[in-house]
This record gives C-alpha cells, sequence and structure tokens, in this order.
C-alpha cells in the first residue's frame, strides 16, 4: 500500500481504484450487451462477468479499508484520541498474539494498555480480512469494524448474499450456472453503487475526522456501567 498521509492522497487512491475496476467492468458489460453475440457466447461473458465483479467487489472493499487504515495509522493519534472502534482493532491483534502463544509477556502488554498506555501512539493494524469470501455478515463486520454508516447497504444486503455471493460460489464450483441479461446488468449497476457507497462514506469520514473519538461515537458510559 502506497504512503496515505492526507485526505487527498486517499481521495486519489480511492478514485483510482475505483477507476481500474469500473474500467474492466464496463468491457465485460458492453460483451455481454454486444448485439452480434449468440447466446452461447453471450452466456459465456455472463458467468465470466459475475466472477469478475465479485473479484472487484472483495477487491475494492479490501483496498479502500486499507487505504483508511494507513490514513488513520499515518495521523499519529494515541489510543485516547481514537474512537473506540479503532482501539479495538489494536487490541484484537494484541489479543490474538496473546491466546496463540499463551505468554504472560503478552498479556502483560494488554493489561499496560488499559491502565497507562492510552497515552502512548496508537499501533494500528491495517490489514482487513475479507476471508475470501465477502459475504453479508463479513462486510457488516468490516463496516462497524471501520465505523460506517451499515443502514445504506441494507436495501442490497439479501441481493448481494444471493444473487452475487451464491452465483460467485457456483461458479468457482464448476457448475452450470445460467444467468438472465437483465439480471446480470442489474447485479453490474448494484456493485458499481456499493463501491461508489463504500468510497464515499470513507471518504466522509476522513473529511470530518470520525476516526477520533468523541462523545458521539462511543459507547455511552452509564451503560458500560450497568453491564
Amino acid at each position: 500500500m502506497a504512503k496515505v498521509r492526507t485526505i487527498e492522497q486517499l481521495q486519489l487512491l480511492l478514485n483510482e481504484e475505483l477507476a481500474w475496476r469500473k474500467s474492466e467492468l464496463a468491457i465485460i458489460l458492453s460483451l455481454v450487451n454486444a448485439r452480434s453475440s449468440s447466446a452461447e457466447i453471450v452466456n459465456c461473458h455472463i458467468r465470466s462477468g459475475i466472477t469478475l465483479i465479485y473479484a472487484h467487489w472483495e477487491g475494492f472493499i479490501k483496498a479502500a479499508a486499507t487505504a483508511y487504515l494507513t490514513y488513520i495509522a499515518s495521523q499519529r493519534l494515541t489510543y485516547s484520541e481514537l474512537a473506540h472502534n479503532f482501539v479495538a482493532i489494536a487490541l484484537k491483534r494484541l489479543l490474538n498474539d496473546a491466546r496463540e502463544s499463551n505468554k504472560m509477556t503478552i498479556y502483560a502488554q494488554v493489561v499496560e494498555l488499559f491502565t497507562s498506555g492510552l497515552t502512548d501512539r496508537c499501533n494500528l493494524p491495517t490489514e482487513i480480512e475479507t476471508k475470501s469470501n465477502l459475504s453479508l455478515e463479513v462486510l457488516k463486520e468490516i463496516i462497524s469494524t471501520l465505523g460506517l454508516d451499515y443502514k445504506a447497504y441494507k436495501e442490497e444486503a439479501t441481493f448481494i448474499d444471493k444473487t452475487l455471493l451464491a452465483s460467485r460460489n457456483s461458479l468457482a464450483h464448476g457448475d452450470y450456472l445460467l444467468v438472465g441479461t437483465e439480471e446480470f446488468i442489474k447485479l453490474h449497476r448494484t456493485i458499481i453503487n456499493l463501491m461508489n457507497l463504500f468510497s464515499n462514506q470513507i471518504s466522509n469520514a476522513a473529511s470530518t475526522k470520525a476516526y477520533q473519538r468523541t462523545s458521539n461515537n462511543n459507547l455511552d458510559q452509564s451503560f458500560i456501567d450497568s453491564h
């Protein structure tokens, strides 16, 4: 991942990621819509296109999320200055290391962070795991992890799992899947719109500094105390 230290660099990276992916998806759409092609050729392009659409969908989510985390990491903020969801990202790596190694020294690092390390500069991981299977559940987890709004995706939630992911998995296992042209065009349009949405959410979050801790992006203390 290239250096992403400014909002301008972040926006440029998001634009570039979107541009080349949209270009390839436009090519496959033109092949599907070619009137001179036989039904057999169109079906082949559709099956190829579904795998390509999924690849760009997962690839963009991973690249854009990584770019956002890289940008946040470059801001040199302390744990106490970050919203809780980003502190959780940092803690997850420590806890995973502790569980895997079962070393008390790593558990001690977790305790130290909670007791006296909140003013230290945050060591924020920038890797986002899509598990090579970007289901609705995985997408929801990524969006929540980044502190973005999931509500905007709900309308297309079932479509993502039942149409895109199910079709891609079927094709990946060598099944002879037939998808109609209209359904493919809808799938193509939907994923383009969702990639634009994800890009815009990241841009807005970076511009408004939504990654920083405020009274609005953290759990209410009374709720914490009552549990």
